[in-house]
């Protein structure tokens, strides 16, 4: 009877035991559940590790550059001498504007110390104050005259290197002949913070001035106005020609094989280095309509060439993402071609061609190479006032200062940096902006 059973207990057993097929697709699965979970954690990690990049940039850009935002003034009392700044009484703007204001400040200065004597002691003393303080005054006295004759508390920008001892870039636990601060600059300027009379405010010049060859007095305001011009003309020709572009690429133009070239070179062109566009300007637009060096115009239409191509492709990707059911429907009711595409399909592609548009200006915004070959690297001091006047832009203001061999130019850099990230930021947060908010969805 046992031996009997026993078959037919292990039956069942046999029929529930896992075929040789099951099992190699089981094995299958495991094996692809782990790889999609490795796949998942090196993007993760990817991700984190760009993250990681990103934030060490940020973090050294902001750590150089935020001081860039303050200045190290010193508070002294002056004595405008009508003797020195105006002695014949005529209250002339010419003569209040050309008067020696230096020698007002070295006079308070002398005041301030006057057991300092010699003239390498008194160098260093008179060095402490940037000669904006110069500029500060006269704009003071020729803003308001009746000031002459009066003792007046102003405060006045420290040096460059006073200012960088201020806020800690130059180290004082170093030999005197390894920093640009003598020990005794050190005592002075001590003994004036200890009194409240070196403090650090806002730079506002930082802001509104042009470039300098003094660090405490360069400023983004002509390079920031020199990109303004230079995106206005970029702007103006490239987007109608690159929507005009678009819309006969798209949907006037025969297909054969010369729309076939165009659209081939058009690809390519969104490919070329930006230097080559360098060349083109300085060879068409200087050399042959010799039209002024290192001026918005010209940059403007080196940029404007650089971003065509961009504006067409996006352009034509718009058009393409609406539907064919427009059109069809435009021409069902009487519509002719041109009304069909301007009263329809223009509108409702119009958002995707203005991200376009933005993004190929974010990119003219931070491109370099090409306004170098056209002269925009000259060292300008002016601010702008028209298309025609010397200027030069944020990247290549930035260039110039990363170039320039002083400490407080390093913080001026990345300030600059900061400052054309902010309008890149802005643009690109501009174009999504325009994305989202004039989207249809089909």
């Amino acid at each position: 009877m046992s031996n009997a059973a026993s078959p037919a207990a292990a039956a069942p057993r046999l029929a529930a035991a896992p075929t040789p097929t099951s099992v190699r697709v089981k094995a299958s699965l495991t094996r692809r559940y782990r790889a999609e979970r490795r796949f998942r954690a090196y993007g993760i990690v990817a991700i984190l590790v760009a993250l990681g990049f990103l934030v060490l940039l940020f973090s050294s850009i902001i750590g150089n550059g935020y001081s860039a935002f303050w200045q190290a003034s010193l508070r002294l009392d002056i004595t405008l001498d009508a003797t020195a700044i105006d002695p014949d009484g005529t209250r002339d703007p010419d003569t209040l504007a050309t008067a020696d204001y230096a020698g007002l400040i070295r006079e308070a200065l002398s005041k301030r110390f006057p057991g300092v004597s010699g003239r390498d002691a008194r160098r260093k003393l008179f060095g402490l104050v940037s000669q904006g303080g110069t500029y500060d005054l006269a704009r003071m006295v020729s803003a308001d005259p009746g000031l002459i004759g009066r003792t007046i508390s102003v405060w006045l920008p420290l040096s460059d290197d006073a200012d960088m001892l201020i806020k800690g870039h130059i180290p004082r636990d170093v030999a005197e002949a390894e920093r640009r601060v003598s020990d005794q600059e050190i005592v002075w300027l001590d003994e004036l913070a200890a009194k409240g009379d070196v403090e650090k405010k806002f730079n506002v010049r930082f802001f509104t001035n042009g470039d300098s060859r003094e660090p405490e007095l360069a400023g983004i305001w002509g390079a920031t106005v020199g990109s303004l011009l230079t995106m206005l003309v970029t702007i103006a020709i490239s987007f109608p020609l690159g929507v005009a572009s678009a819309v006969y690429l798209e949907e006037f133009a025969r297909k054969n094989r010369w729309t076939d070239l165009i659209e081939v070179n058009i690809n390519n062109l969104a490919a070329v280095p930006s230097i080559v566009f360098g060349l083109l300007g300085l060879a068409v637009f200087l050399n042959f309509f010799g039209l002024p060096r290192s001026a918005p115009l010209v940059g403007g239409l080196v940029l404007a060439i650089m971003t065509l191509p961009t504006i067409i492709i996006a352009g034509r990707a718009a058009l393409t993402s609406v539907p064919p059911s427009i059109r069809e429907a435009a021409y069902g009711l009487g519509a002719s071609p041109v009304q069909a595409v301007f009263h329809h399909v223009l509108p409702l592609a119009m958002p995707g061609m203005l991200t376009g548009a933005i993004i190929g200006m974010a990119r003219a915004l931070g491109e370099t190479a090409p306004l170098l070959m056209i002269g925009m690297v000259a060292f300008i001091v002016d601010i702008p006032h028209g298309f025609r006047d010397p200027a030069t832009v944020l990247p290549v203001q930035v260039y110039l200062w990363a170039d320039s061999p002083e400490r407080a130019f390093v913080e001026k850099t990345s300030a600059a940096i900061m400052v054309l990230l902010a309008f890149l930021i802005v643009m690109n947060a501009a174009a999504v902006y325009l994305r989202k908010k004039f989207e249809v969805r089909w």
